[in-house]
């Protein structure tokens, strides 16, 4: 990843650290690249427990909760998808019984074929905090490699906003 990521990555450990927050990530997009970048930070263990790489569209509804329906009707790629993935990682990887404060979420297309009926660049962010769980829409361009690396850096990027606001 771009020392960018590292960047933004350390900047949110950071703050989670501060903030005595705890985040759990789930991934289908970005296939762990969020979650890597976060605990490539030192002291990253006080603050994320975890992470669901929900490649296939299957894992999305066993693990993660996804509403079976949303996905037979609308595909993986889907802003919905990545609100209920948010929500759905914080439960499903509770430490001693407590939801992480915090979900992250990416879903999309990296191509280099269209998904879902989606383009390649199409990717959804869903940030899960304090009640609400919000989604950023995403359409990048660029090679497979480059459209992951974006995504990674807009669901930093979209949490950080997010607690910037609280």
């Amino acid at each position: 990843m771009p020392r960018a990521a590292a960047d933004l990555a350390e900047r949110l450990v950071a703050e989670l650290t501060n903030r005595g927050l705890r985040v759990a990530v789930a991934e289908s997009l970005t296939g762990g690249l969020v979650v890597a970048e976060l605990t490539s930070v030192p002291g990253a263990s006080v603050v994320v427990n975890g992470g669901v790489v929900a490649y296939d569209t299957a894992v999305k509804r066993s693990v993660l909760g996804v509403s079976a329906e949303l996905l037979a009707r609308e595909g993986a790629v889907h802003p919905e998808v990545a609100r209920q993935m948010a929500d759905g990682v914080r439960r499903v990887l509770a430490v001693d019984g407590r939801a992480a404060d915090l979900g992250i979420a990416t879903t999309g297309v990296a191509g280099p074929t269209w998904q879902d009926g989606e383009p390649p660049g199409t990717a959804y962010v869903g940030v899960a905090f304090e009640g609400e769980i919000e989604v950023v829409s995403l359409e990048l361009q660029g090679t497979r490699g480059e459209i992951r690396a974006a995504s990674v850096l807009a669901a930093l990027d979209a949490v950080l906003e997010r607690l910037a606001r609280d």
